[in-house]
């Protein structure tokens, strides 16, 4: 799909914007221009709206999943990453170019990037980053200045005059970049060491930077952003497109001066990066394979045409703390998604359940905002603006940081202490943990490691890992981890430990009762992502006096069961277009 210009917002809202919708997003963006996290207090300030007012939105973003509210403070919580989902799934431009970016990147050891626009901005939709000590730190839906960036001229080369205006005013009232908090303060020109006055500035030079990228079709950023980093761009086109259409998006390769100088880098990569751009456009024209299915429905909230009725739910539950049209405006972004790029009023308003008026108003609103576009053919598409909603600052977000909010909800409900683990050789490591305040605590904390083999996270790991292992291969893994008796308790031969794995595969779960320590008992299911690989282990542990066998299975293993089922809701939403570090 061809990129689309971000439309700038009038002045004033239309007649028939909703304002609380308005007001939501307004909350959101200021939010995530606070990299997530905000005092209450503080948010205030910065929206300027009344304290009863934003004290509603904040209800009603909890309510959706939005943000998590911890006593004074308010947090993007990942269930937010579904609006620029739906976003990135309409383009298609991660899933499909995403694996050929990486593929670039391994080739020539350099960082690859993919940029649409936004406005007189670009974003990042892709980040393929080469491990380094001086690397990338740009993030998925991060906004940049065009004339400080490589993609920036090859968006501008196509911008109409009313374009270039909107460029300018912006420049002039905002020299210094200061509403681009992802790139460092631009710095007022020194004088040149001739006393020839000035040296031209990068937003003077921009207009001729545009002339030379529509003829050359390439463009460079010689340390445009920051000292050290160069990078060279290309244009995604669509094949068969016409000649004045506007690029689907921008590749680039990154890297740093101690590598290449941007003559250089330009020599030495750009027939490369050429016949990788070109092999990009053929893989857009390709039909699109089926999906992956996500978690739908285990979050306790319904996707698709229930949402509206749940939102109508939520009202009368909730009364007046519960916004209704901020939450039905805010399902309207997830009707869209990959093969669901363009819709129709009547397409968006069966998909999210709403009434076409109450659809129709949303997407004015959108539309103001710059969240929307309308074409001439009636038809909607979202923007690359919609990853302004808390994309950057969630799309770095890790699994125990995900993790964390829920085991606390879980350590509550049960009272002992909830943890999480990943399978670091043949030990678990702890990586997240909320601990009960007891006299007598099962005292462990983040990064302590134990032998899988006597933990119950440690075979729900180790069942996931080795599922696919033959009996002969399986009982050999185990007895190169040269198992021993931790305490009396401790299963130790490896064709025991082997069927105890197959026990675990399939019950879904592990109890170890007293093999790591003497009146320790604990009780594990596995965290799995969206093809179905276990990636990491929640457990609960406890005294043996707090509860027999009988009891963990009938008290805490639900308990246990639901909460994973809500971390990999999260991480489902979170990892559709991000990786997921999982320490």
């Amino acid at each position: 799909m061809p990129s689309t210009p971000v439309p700038a917002p009038p002045a004033e809202a239309p007649a028939e914007a909703v304002k609380p919708l308005m007001r939501g997003i307004s909350v959101l963006r200021a939010l995530s221009d606070a990299d997530g996290r905000a005092a209450i207090g503080a948010l205030a300030r910065t929206t300027g709206l009344a304290r009863a007012t934003l004290d509603r939105i904040l209800a009603t973003l909890a309510r959706m999943g939005y943000v998590r509210l911890t006593g004074h403070e308010v947090v993007l919580a990942p269930r937010l990453m579904e609006l620029g989902n739906a976003y990135l799934s309409a383009t298609r431009l991660p899933e499909r170019l995403g694996p050929l970016a990486e593929r670039l990147a391994d080739e020539l050891d350099e960082s690859v990037s993919l940029a649409v626009p936004d406005g007189d901005g670009i974003r990042f939709v892709h980040q393929s980053t080469r491990r380094r000590a001086m690397s990338l730190t740009f993030r998925i839906g991060d906004l940049l200045p065009a004339e400080r960036t490589a993609p920036g001229p090859l968006f501008a080369a196509d911008w109409s005059e009313e374009e270039w205006e909107r460029w300018r005013a912006r420049r002039a009232g905002d020299p210094e970049d200061r509403g681009f908090p992802a790139v460092p303060p631009l710095l007022p020109e020194p004088e040149s060491r001739s006393g020839a006055g000035r040296r031209t500035g990068h937003a003077r030079r921009f207009e001729e930077l545009a002339a030379r990228a529509r003829k050359d079709g390439w463009a460079l950023d010689d340390q445009l952003i920051e000292p050290g980093l160069i990078a060279l761009s290309v244009p995604v086109r669509a094949l068969h497109a016409p000649a004045d259409a506007r690029p689907v998006c921008v590749a680039s390769v990154v890297s740093h001066t101690s590598r290449h100088s941007a003559a250089s880098l330009r020599e030495a990569l750009l027939p490369r990066l050429r016949a990788a751009v070109a092999e990009m456009a053929r893989e857009l024209a390709r039909p699109p394979e089926e999906p992956l299915p996500g978690r739908a429905g285990r979050t306790g909230r319904p996707e698709g045409p229930g949402l509206a009725s749940w939102t109508g739910a939520s009202k009368q539950e909730l009364g007046r703390e519960f916004i209704e049209s901020l939450a039905r405006g805010l399902t309207v972004p997830t009707a869209f998604g990959e093969g669901r790029d363009a819709l129709t009023l009547s397409a968006v308003a069966e998909a999210t359940g709403l009434a076409r008026a109450t659809a129709r108003r949303a997407l004015i609103t959108l539309e103001h905002l710059g969240h929307v576009t309308a074409a001439p053919d009636r038809t909607f598409r979202l923007t690359s603006r919609v990853l302004s909603l808390g994309f950057p600052a969630l799309s770095r977000t890790t699994l125990p940081r995900i993790a964390a909010p829920h085991l606390a909800e879980l350590s509550a409900r049960v009272d002992d202490s909830a943890s999480l683990a990943v399978l670091v050789g043949d030990d678990v490591q702890y990586t997240a943990r909320v601990a009960t305040r007891r006299i007598m605590n099962v005292n462990i904390t983040t990064g302590t490691r134990f032998p899988a083999y006597a933990t119950s996270m440690g075979r729900v790991l180790l069942a996931g890992l080795l599922a696919d292992l033959p009996y002969d291969e399986l009982t050999a893994r185990l007895a190169r981890a040269e198992p021993r008796p931790l305490t009396r308790h401790t299963v130790t031969r490896p064709a025991e430990l082997a069927a105890l794995l197959d026990g675990v595969r399939r019950a879904g779960y592990a109890l170890v009762d007293e093999e790591l320590e003497e009146g320790l008992r604990s009780i594990a299911v596995p965290v799995v992502d969206r093809t179905g690989v276990v990636v990491a282990a929640l457990n609960v542990a406890m005294h043996t006096s707090r509860r027999d066998v009988g009891a963990c299975l009938t008290e805490v293993l639900p308990e246990l069961r639901a909460t994973a089922a809500r971390v990999e809701a999260d991480l489902d939403v979170v990892g559709r277009f991000t990786r997921v570090s999982t320490v």
